[in-house]
């Protein structure tokens, strides 16, 4: 058989050929050009990735889903500790946090933990001992986060606590854990959310008490997030459930939670959220302060309504007092009290609040002004200086530790005062506050006299005192609210009433009264 020349092999369609060959000529430079490895496995829909994309991602935050995310301190560089030196009654053994370039934070922490220290002593008469130690919730984006956890011993036992405090590097201010939460109304929606969800690790379902639940800082104090970005909210033992239940605590999903936050809280949401291999602080902050917030943060109530002004002369304000509680009908009174959006001030003993703190929290949380009125209804003109002040300051411990406030006025029992009073509550901080209508409950025990005498004897800037641990007293509140506001009388608070007062001065009614020598005492128990 005869062969063919080559060029008879040549294609019946030259025009195709060029084509194939032409495309296979593109597919190899497009391989040539295009970095080996790249978009491999990405399906056509997804965008091209960028190099940011090629990074490695971050470590996933660490931590319990019912806990505050933890970061390894040896991952903060230069991380060391410092020991609080405490020369108390008790022995006190706490640690905290010293960061490179966060002297501010270290500054804070000290002073704030000998104040712990200090208020737990003078508060608890069977004080043993104090212990306190520290751990990292978040250490990125320009933010620690501190958790302290504390355990208190006393006549009763040990007792574990928690505090959570957050540090902004650039501008030293530190915030204490409500500061995450945008305002007092959102803070009033997570403690309903609280009242719905908080549990016990110990104890059986229902443990947790929800009529004790306030939006007051002092219960608000320790405040985070968990790996997934849920806001978890913990209480000390013994706080709103029995102590035998253990750690109480309440999980708020992440979606939920953003609507509360403030911008400090989603910086930290998104700070905690995130795993730490190194966090560094390179400077000093810039701010030249001592890391004092700026404003009231939620959960830190004033004792004056900013939509009263008693200066006014078409406003007449009344200041009703209660002495010697709280007492085992208060909350009823409180009860006549929000019905008629009326403010009151209850200048409140140490033992009664021993026995009903939780009252004393809620009266706070209600926009109520609490006052010194001493541990144990002494006779302040018969006692030396450091007794007139031991017995004052165990009362502004308890009060402090139970709701976060620190008090400003204090009442003297039955009005005696002298020097001695005057300079150790000038040295204090407490102006006192007297009366200028005594109803002389404690006395006449009879409803409807008490009732007419606060009504007859109200007048614009009158403080009118009564105590809340007489049942007569208690159901007199309602005729003498009811009465008081149809005659046109705000009732608020003695701080309201009198504006900026005095360290030291006596007052009884709008204006100071400085007494020449000791006053007279107008009631054995008053």
């Amino acid at each position: 058989m005869k062969k063919q020349s080559p060029s008879s092999m040549a294609p019946d369609r030259p025009l195709l050929t060029v084509v194939l060959a032409l495309l296979v000529l593109a597919g190899m430079v497009l391989l040539a050009v295009r970095p080996s490895g790249e978009d491999e496995g990405r399906s056509p829909e997804e965008p091209p990735r960028s190099a940011a994309d090629e990074e490695e991602a971050p470590p996933p935050a660490v931590g319990d889903p019912d806990g505050l995310t933890v970061v390894d301190p040896a991952h903060v560089a230069g991380a060391g500790e410092a020991e609080l030196s405490y020369d108390g009654a008790i022995p006190a053994s706490v640690t905290y946090p010293v960061i490179p370039n966060a002297e501010p934070l270290s500054d804070f922490l000290e002073r704030e933990l000998g104040a712990e220290v200090r208020a737990f002593e003078a508060a608890s008469p069977g004080a043993v001992s104090f212990e306190a130690e520290w751990s990292l919730t978040a250490a990125h984006g320009g933010l620690v986060g501190v958790r302290m956890t504390r355990v208190e011993t006393d006549s009763e036992g040990p007792r574990e606590g928690y505090t959570t405090y957050w540090y902004d590097t650039a501008t030293a201010e530190h915030h204490p854990s409500t500061a995450l939460i945008a305002g007092q109304r959102e803070l009033e929606r997570l403690n309903d959310l609280v009242r719905e969800t908080a549990v016990t690790a110990d104890g059986p379902p229902g443990a947790v008490d929800t009529a004790v639940l306030h939006p007051i800082s002092s219960l608000y104090d320790s405040m985070g997030f968990n790996p997934a970005g849920d806001l978890v909210v913990e209480f000390d033992a013994g706080q709103v459930a029995p102590a035998s239940a253990g750690r109480a605590y309440a999980v708020v999903d992440a979606p939920t939670a953003g609507e509360l936050l403030s911008d400090l809280g989603a910086r930290v949401r998104d700070a905690a959220t995130v795993g730490v291999e190194r966090f560094e602080i390179a400077a000093p902050p810039l701010a030249d302060k001592d890391g004092q917030r700026e404003g009231r943060p939620p959960g830190h109530l004033a004792a004056v309504d900013e939509g009263v002004d008693c200066s006014d002369p078409d406003t007449r304000c009344v200041a009703l007092t209660y002495d010697d509680g709280p007492g085992g009908r208060t909350p009823e009174l409180l009860d006549v009290l929000a019905e008629y959006d009326a403010r009151a001030t209850f200048f409140v003993t140490g033992y009664p609040v021993m026995e009903h703190p939780h009252t004393v929290r809620r009266a706070y949380a209600e926009g109520h002004e609490i006052a010194n009125h001493t541990l144990d209804h002494p006779d302040l003109a018969r006692m030396s200086p450091d007794a007139v002040r031991a017995n004052l300051e165990t009362v502004q411990a308890l009060v402090y530790r139970e709701t976060g406030y620190t008090m400003d006025l204090m009442r003297p029992p039955y009005g005696s005062t002298n020097e001695t009073v005057a300079e150790v509550t000038a040295d204090m901080g407490l102006a006192q506050i007297l009366w200028s209508v005594d109803t002389n409950d404690w006395r006449d025990r009879k409803t409807p006299v008490v009732s007419s005498r606060a009504v007859e004897g109200a007048s614009d800037g009158a403080i009118i005192l009564m105590h809340d641990i007489h049942g007569t007293t208690i159901d007199a509140t309602r005729s003498i609210v009811s009465e008081l506001d149809a005659r046109g009388y705000t009732m608020v608070t003695v701080s309201q009433l009198l504006g900026s007062t005095t360290p030291g001065e006596v007052y009884t009614t709008g204006t100071p009264d400085t007494p020449e020598g000791e006053p007279e005492e107008t009631g054995e128990n008053v």
